[in-house]
Order: C-alpha cells, then sequence, then structure tokens
C-alpha cells in the first residue's frame, strides 16, 4: 500500500453516498407530506422503494461493498454454529429458573435479616 493511497472512498463514492442519504431523507419526507393525499400502503410501498433505491445506491460504493462482505462473512460464521437441541435448551433454562429462585430466596433472607437488626438497634422499620 502506498502512502499516497487513501483509506477513504473517491470522490464519486461520497457523491453516492450523498445521494442514497438524500433520496432516504426525501422518502422520509415524502412520507409525511403525503399523509393526507396518500393511504397508508402507499406511502410505506414507496418508503421501502425509496429505502431499496438508496441501499443500491450505496452498494455502489466502496463502504456499500465493503459492508456486503461483512454480511456474508457473518452468514458463513452463523452456518458454523452449533445450536442448542430443544432438550438442552430446556435444561437451561430450567436451571437458570432455579438458581433465580435460589438467589432471591437468599436476598429476601438477607434483607429480613437487616430489617431485623435496623427495628433492634432503632426501634424502627416496617
Amino acid at each position: 500500500m502506498s502512502s499516497n493511497e487513501t483509506t477513504s472512498g473517491s470522490a464519486l463514492d461520497n457523491v453516492l453516498i450523498l445521494l442514497a442519504v438524500l433520496v432516504l431523507g426525501g422518502a422520509i419526507g415524502a412520507f409525511y407530506y403525503f399523509e393526507t393525499q396518500f393511504n397508508v400502503a402507499i406511502r410505506v410501498g414507496g418508503l421501502l422503494l425509496a429505502i431499496g433505491a438508496a441501499v443500491g445506491i450505496l452498494m455502489q460504493t466502496r463502504a456499500g461493498r465493503t459492508m456486503w462482505a461483512y454480511v456474508r462473512g457473518s452468514r458463513v460464521e452463523l452456518r458454523k454454529v452449533v445450536w442448542p437441541t430443544r432438550r438442552e435448551s430446556i435444561q437451561t433454562t430450567l436451571l437458570i429458573l432455579v438458581v433465580v429462585l435460589i438467589l432471591g430466596a437468599f436476598l429476601y433472607g438477607v434483607d429480613a435479616v437487616l430489617l431485623w437488626g435496623v427495628k433492634a438497634l432503632t426501634g424502627r422499620g416496617a
């Protein structure tokens, strides 16, 4: 990598990112501007089309291609995950429930002892 090479995108990338932001901002503005003229389904459809257009414009930039490569890599890693079986999930959930109940009972006991101590020392308490 030469010292003259920049890590940021080119001027065209910056223009495309700005265009994508403007398309998205315009779509959001139009969604609210046309609130009385069109029903919600048409406005949401237009907003979704504009989001698609903005993403399409963004994908033409170096940053967009980098983000897409990251998403593809994430999907590959997600396929490598070993998901627990239904039985393992139920056992883990029950174990957590038991630990929470035991910890709750312990904290209730500590609170009761402290309340008793405060009552004994001050003569006050609920």
